[in-house]
């Protein structure tokens, strides 16, 4: 399996990943900015929708619990980034139906 194939199946993977509060996938809210694959090594980019968000831990640890379950990977790096700031724009257009914003 090429790099291209274990980063899509890493973001399949994080797409069962839900936001607790709001029980819609973190890759349709547009909080995964980056998957890079590098041999056996999986490096995710994440936001959250807010600095203050409560619960940024624990959706981190699940974010490396769901890609260390694949047993594709020998590391798994998950970085909080801040740049560029997340916004509603990011959110996938079924994402936006579900909170019914379209």
């Amino acid at each position: 399996m090429d790099a291209t194939e274990q980063a899509d199946r890493a973001r399949n993977a994080l797409s069962e990943v839900l936001d607790p509060e709001l029980g819609i996938s973190i890759v349709e809210l547009g909080l995964v900015y980056d998957v890079r694959v590098h041999e056996q090594r999986v490096e995710i980019d994440l936001t959250m929708t807010s600095a203050a968000c409560p619960l940024s831990e624990q959706l981190m640890d699940e974010v490396e619990s769901r890609l260390q379950a694949l047993d594709a990977f020998d590391e798994v790096s998950v970085n909080l980034v801040w740049d560029p700031p997340w916004s509603p724009d990011r959110m996938s257009e079924a994402a936006r139906r579900d909170l019914g914003w379209s």
